[in-house]
């Protein structure tokens, strides 16, 4: 598979549908369940996606053989650090090197912003999502938020 990622505004149509997908999956997973249309709605109104814009961040698409297949999106959220949220691939896509290419796009989108360090927070069930962080270099650090949903805590110095 050749694979490709550019930035992309947040609210065109397959970078929509790739948030809905990612929100989908993540939602389903934390209520054991498939989510339905109305939860998946719910959970994207003001869920702060126009900060996946510059100058205050960037949403990353990727895709496959020109085909929407995944994406990530980056938010700077102070004058040397900046997280990154919304990595996803869709599970026709995994395994064939995409999320790996997402993670560099996302940090050299972070560099671009003139940041030192990328963090992030996820869940203890993303076991997958853990890994690849890990994989890519970051590590747990103690909590830097309390959002409801965060578990794990990780960073890295670019």
């Amino acid at each position: 598979m050749n694979w490709t990622v550019t930035p992309e505004r947040f609210d065109t149509a397959e970078a929509t549908a790739l948030r809905r997908d990612y929100y989908g999956e993540v939602a389903g997973r934390y209520w054991e369940r498939a989510s339905t249309t109305q939860e998946i709605d719910d959970g994207l109104t003001n869920d702060g996606v126009e900060l996946l814009a510059p100058p205050t961040g960037q949403f990353l698409v990727g895709r496959a053989d020109r085909v929407a297949a995944g994406c990530t999106g980056v938010r700077v959220v102070g004058a040397d650090t900046a997280e990154l949220t919304r990595v996803y691939v869709r599970p026709a896509f995994r395994g064939s090197g995409g999320a790996g290419l997402l993670m560099d796009a996302a940090e050299a989108a972070a560099r671009a912003f003139g940041v030192k360090r990328i963090r992030l927070d996820t869940r203890h069930d993303l076991v997958e999502a853990r890994a690849l962080y890990a994989r890519h270099g970051f590590i747990e650090v103690p909590a830097f938020n309390n959002g409801p949903y965060a578990e794990h805590w990780f960073a890295k110095e670019l």
